[in-house]
């Protein structure tokens, strides 16, 4: 029985909704378009808004993790050095489990496992991917849970957190997401979101060990409602 199950309908899409709290950690379910962190935009950040929540200075939450700002999700953050180290752990191990729901062009299989030796090209601030390798430490499954005239919504499982992992190797393997520009969306979208949601997070808790589960609700915006109303 998982310890923690919040999953609320966003009333702002333009502000995070919390999803979780407790002594050592809160998770927030992100916009499309705000930075995790401060940046060289200026705009308000994840961090900046649970500070400002805990009531507390941003450099005392810590950052387990990290979305792209046009990727809308579950983003857990620590609230102390011990937390923080132990949830590192849990990454770096690759024992918290990562779902996600995406949106992308043409006609998906029914399912797909994508393998592929990935670099960052730090420059183009891309990822650069190898060829497809059964062996390769980078690697994602989807299943497809729904499929409209022109894109399908599948659900995304990567191991490990490679740069622009998903959003690379679904490219590579002739499904761009939509509004990805950057790895051959056919067009971008109004706001700049890209159709990939981080929708649930699952991990033990790091100070009782009490499995977690921390879902987010599918976006509103864009075609969503539309592909997740056919599942």
């Amino acid at each position: 029985m998982c310890a923690t199950v919040i999953s609320r309908v966003r009333t702002n899409s333009t502000d995070p909704a919390l999803l979780h709290k407790d002594a050592h950690l809160v998770a927030f379910d992100k916009p499309a378009g705000m930075p995790v962190q401060p940046d060289r935009s200026g705009d308000p950040s994840l961090l900046d808004h649970a500070a400002a929540l805990l009531g507390s200075p941003a450099t005392d939450v810590g950052l387990v993790h990290r979305l792209d700002r046009p990727v809308s999700g579950v983003v857990v953050l620590a609230l102390d050095p011990g937390t923080l180290r132990e949830m590192n752990r849990l990454f770096s191990q690759r024992a918290v489990e990562k779902t996600y729901w995406a949106i992308v062009e043409g006609q998906a299989p029914d399912e797909g496992t994508c393998a592929h030796a990935l670099g960052h090209d730090t420059g183009r601030r891309k990822a650069r991917v190898g060829p497809a390798d059964a062996d390769a430490t980078h690697v994602l499954r989807y299943v497809r849970l729904a499929q409209g005239e022109r894109y399908a919504l599948v659900q995304v499982r990567p191991e490990g957190g490679g740069f622009h992992q998903i959003r690379a190797q679904l490219a590579a393997s002739g499904l761009p997401i939509k509004g990805d520009v950057k790895y051959g969306a056919r067009r971008g979208e109004p706001d700049r979101s890209i159709g990939l949601h981080a929708c649930r997070v699952a991990f033990a808790h790091p100070a009782t060990g009490r499995p977690v589960l921390i879902e987010a609700p599918p976006p509103t915006r864009s075609i969503w409602p539309a592909l997740m109303a056919l599942r």
